[in-house]
């Protein structure tokens, strides 16, 4: 349930609205004045619509006349868009070797680099076998290698640091 769904639940309509007097505002968004909550009641069933008390902490309360369902609806479709618009971003792994060749890392930087023009996050990881844990240094030698074909789309996020057998970085869109 989103922060929105929350506050439409929180509102206040029609005959749940308890309040001596409220200032009231019309369909169009014309101030009525102040008035009795009954009083505005009456007009909202006028109309054919609800009274929403749309800012309860004013003092006094502020009330609008609206179609609720309309609005309700109205805010649901904005949710949704939102939703629609928000892009995730990911982190995507490319998996390394400390004794790879120039041609195998331009592939896997050719890789990379697709992740990254789809705006996501490319982590980099060595896993070190063996004797190559005491020459770990390659491995971050490997790693700026990589970071040094990739620096016209991305940049360091995360420096290549050692973290146990694995050697690991983190690279982001350049924008």
């Amino acid at each position: 349930m989103s922060e929105e769904d929350n506050i439409i639940k929180e509102l206040q309509i029609n005959n749940e609205i308890r309040d001596k007097e409220v200032r009231l505002i019309g369909q169009e968004g014309q101030q009525l004045g102040i008035v009795s909550a009954y009083e505005a009641q009456r007009i909202a069933d006028d109309e054919g619509l609800d009274l929403v008390k749309i800012s309860p902490n004013a003092n006094p309360p502020v009330c609008k006349i609206m179609d609720y369902s309309k609005y309700k609806y109205e805010q649901n479709k904005k949710e949704k868009e939102m939703k629609r618009n928000q892009k995730t971003i990911e982190v995507k792994e490319v998996w390394l070797s400390m004794t790879i060749d120039i041609g195998d890392l331009n592939t896997k930087a050719k890789i990379a680099s697709k992740f990254i023009a789809d705006g996501n996050k490319v982590k980099a990881t060595i896993r070190m076998r063996g004797r190559q844990q005491a020459y770990a240094q390659q491995g971050v030698e490997v790693m700026k290698k990589f970071a040094e074909i990739l620096r016209d789309v991305a940049k360091i996020e995360k420096q290549p640091t050692t973290e146990g057998r694995n050697i690991s970085m983190v690279l982001v869109p350049l924008n």
